[in-house]
């Protein structure tokens, strides 16, 4: 493509920063953003970025579909929240407009085994609109084609095991709560526990009405499972609580965790696939104890044993490189809501990004 790639910002927060520095430093041109917070709408993009204003500034997101409509951008990065549920008008807006759109939502990787109705009704309204849908990020890559890169280097797999951890503190308050910091062990298993002996149809079913909201890992191991070509025979979550041996201050919640009390916890989903590879993958959310720090670990056993670790993954930075190089492959993709597992590896552009359309 001859001219600059246009590009709106729809969520003007923390990781914005980073997505609207990274389209500008790739040949791309911000035409519009968009946000709820009116400590932000009217501010120039540029002043956000810490730079010089830039001549566009942050619109209220009532406003999303008459600007999109004006500026016609080639598509929208969403950054605000990590559902579908959440995510849905964001991505209808922008699909009724014609809009490409890529989304940080942890869901939006791969909701087809999360939120069916969303994801099937957001499918056919970008097919009538001719665009494209899809979440991408740190879990893109990381915990996506990373493993199914090495994968191709193994001449037999029985088990896919994967770990990353994260500290709920720096993700707010309802992500730490969701998690069980704060609560004894006897109120975890009640509150969060209970459903740890569901059978894999149970689980299933009330995923799908929306009465369960299963981990980020969830969705992994059906982008993982699509991606490899494996059949889901099972997938079943289980949350286990963390704790820690000395009292642990949480500054997000504003509480002292007491010794012995739920720091976070692990929610592991198992996958067991009709080909004889079972997924074990697990998201561990805690307040951090003293030396704890971001860990991102996958082994892949079989012939040979095979194991990358990632030690202080920079994720927020990560995540916004990952969207910003899949642009290319966003706009060029066919039309619906397009997970990456169909879409080529992500890719380092070396050009401006237009270049690549």
């Amino acid at each position: 493509m001859e001219r600059k790639l246009k590009i709106a910002q729809y969520g003007c927060g923390k990781m914005s920063v980073y997505l609207m520095r990274y389209v500008l430093e790739k040949g791309g041109e911000l035409v519009a953003a968009f946000d709820v917070d009116p400590a932000l709408i009217g501010r120039d993009v540029g002043g956000l970025m810490g730079g010089a204003p830039v001549g566009v500034t942050v619109s209220d997101a009532a406003d999303a579909d008459a600007l999109l409509k004006k500026t016609k951008p080639d598509a929208c990065i969403i950054a605000t929240r990590s559902t579908m549920a959440e995510l849905k008008d964001a991505f209808a807006v922008c699909a009724q407009n014609g809009v490409n759109a890529i989304s940080t939502c942890e869901e939006a990787l791969y909701p087809w085994n999360s939120s069916p109705g969303i994801t099937e009704e957001l499918d056919a309204l970008a097919k009538r609109h001719g665009c494209t849908l899809c979440g991408s990020g740190y879990p893109d890559l990381y915990w996506g084609t990373l493993i199914t890169t090495l994968a191709g280097s193994m001449a037999s797999i029985r088990r896919i095991k994967g770990s990353s951890s994260y500290n709920v503190e720096d993700y707010g308050i309802a992500l730490a709560k969701g998690h069980g910091a704060g609560l004894t062990t006897e109120a975890f298993e009640r509150e969060i526990g209970r459903y740890n002996s569901l059978s894999s149809e149970k689980i299933g079913a009330l995923v799908e009405r929306g009465e369960y909201v299963p981990s980020y890992m969830w969705n992994q191991n059906g982008w993982l499972c699509r991606r490899m070509g494996l059949t889901v025979v099972s997938q079943t979550q289980r949350c286990v609580p963390h704790t820690w041996r000395e009292d642990l201050r949480s500054e997000t919640l504003g509480v002292t965790i007491r010794a012995g009390d739920v720091t976070g916890m692990s929610a592991i989903v198992t996958t067991e696939t009709a080909e004889g590879i079972t997924l074990e993958t697990e998201c561990v959310g805690k307040v951090y104890a003293p030396g704890e720090f971001d860990r991102n670990e996958w082994s892949l056993e079989g012939e040979p044993d095979t194991t990358v670790v990632v030690n202080r993954p920079a994720t927020v930075e990560l995540t916004c490189g990952t969207i910003v190089n899949r642009l290319p492959q966003l706009i060029v993709a066919r039309p619906g809501y397009v997970t990456t597992d169909e879409l080529p590896v992500a890719a380092y552009m070396v050009k401006p990004m237009n270049w690549y359309v």
